[in-house]
């Protein structure tokens, strides 16, 4: 039986605007077990993002809780929760946030190298080649395209070899060719080293390359379909966004 690594409970998130308080989570209960891939998908203002820096501490809940790989988030201090973002979590944006005077190599072991960590080079190489730019090592990121600065993202996410790696937009810079091969790249990669993934998207093509996929309105689950189960409707030609 697959165990549970991440889990939330009556989760709730409100932000204080001006006089009014807005409801991002309303009483989301989630469950994703490892090795899983999930795709979250729903309109702008959702709540898709809030949800995802839960789970990622990234960001406290209003009420509720947040259980990753044993270990609730709301109990932690901010030392621990910094300890837990850097070796249970791989964080992948739609901004790819990389050192624009560090070269790729560099990029990619930066977080190793804040955490004190043993650098694992073969590991490293492995990556590397998987992602297809072993050849792009020496390279500044602004030398590279959008899909292969992309990769670094994913391989700098993919260096701490993290439980869980988490995608928000991971996309959405990108053309339809350049997100397919980054997805399908991510997916072979989350299987190769058993490894939990979790993905933000608007693309429904995107989205149904995962083994589930969670819609979210107006922060609730509206629809959780399960493997293999694909979603009727088409892609809005205009995309929205967060």
């Amino acid at each position: 039986m697959e165990n549970i690594i991440v889990k939330t409970k009556d989760l709730k998130k409100n932000y204080e605007v001006g006089t009014q308080t807005v409801i991002a989570l309303d009483g989301v209960d989630f469950e994703v077990k490892e090795r899983e891939f999930v795709s979250i998908i729903g309109k702008s203002g959702c709540g898709k993002s809030t949800l995802l820096h839960m789970i990622g501490g990234l960001d406290s809940p209003t009420a509720g809780t947040v259980v990753v790989d044993g270990m609730e988030l709301s109990e932690m201090n901010p030392q621990q929760l910094a300890l837990f973002r850097r070796r249970k979590v791989g964080f992948i944006f739609q901004q790819y946030n990389l050192i624009p005077d560090l070269n790729i190599y560099d990029n990619i072991i930066f977080p190793l190298e804040l955490d004190g960590a043993q650098i694992d080079k073969e590991y490293i190489q492995e990556l590397l080649k998987t992602l297809h730019i072993i050849d792009k090592t020496e390279m500044l990121p602004s030398m590279l395209s959008g899909g292969e600065q992309q990769r670094v993202a994913i391989a700098r996410a993919l260096a701490t070899k993290p439980a869980i790696i988490l995608a928000d937009e991971p996309t959405g810079n990108l053309d339809t060719s350049a997100s397919h091969d980054v997805i399908g790249l991510l997916k072979v990669i989350a299987k190769k080293y058993q490894q939990t993934l979790i993905v933000i998207t608007h693309d429904l093509d995107v989205a149904q390359m995962a083994d589930r996929i969670v819609r979210l309105q107006d922060g609730k689950i509206l629809k959780s379909a399960f493997e293999n189960t694909r979603i009727s409707c088409k892609p809005d030609s205009n995309k929205e966004r967060r």
